[in-house]
Order: structure tokens, then sequence, then C-alpha cells
């Protein structure tokens, strides 16, 4: 199993998630970050997705995109993963 959905709580944006996975006893703990892209740094409306590719591309590296999401007339919402974030005391899977 690749994915596994889990309903969270309401949370503001701009705010961090850790979740702590264990599978036959190996853990890995995951954390995940929203943050909210306001279009007011892109110079042009029209070239929304270029200006949001440009905002990503210099978001700091040891973060991926996860998700993105539903975009505003003031802002887009997105969701990032740390890479490689090891838990003290647990094997890695």
């Amino acid at each position: 199993m690749a994915n596994l959905t889990i309903q969270l709580p309401v949370f503001e944006a701009e705010h961090n998630i850790e979740i702590e996975v264990k599978v036959n006893g190996k853990g890995k703990r995951l954390h995940y970050r929203v943050e909210l892209f306001d279009w007011d740094k892109c110079e042009k409306v029209e070239e929304k997705a270029v200006c949001l590719k440009n905002m990503i591309s210099t978001y700091d590296p040891k973060w991926q995109v996860v998700q993105i999401g539903e975009a505003t007339e003031k802002n887009i919402q997105i969701m990032f993963r740390e890479k490689n974030l090891p838990v003290p005391g647990v094997e890695l899977m």
C-alpha cells in the first residue's frame, strides 16, 4: 500500500503537521507543512502557473510538494513534506 488517507482536524494554513508511522515496529516520522502563496507576488495575473512554478522552485529544497490546493482570487494553498526526516531511536523502514 503506497498511500494511506488520514482525516486530520481542521487546521490553518502555515501550520506544521507531524505523523509517526510504524509498520512491524519500524517507524518513520513524516513532517508536513502547509503554506499559502499570495498571487500579489505575480506580475501578470494570466501567468499564475509560471509564477507558482517559480515560487515553488525557490522553496527550501529539503521540502517536496505533496499537494496543490484550490486557488482563490488572493492565494493558493500548497502542502509540502519534509524529505528523509529520521525518528530518534526508531529504525527507519
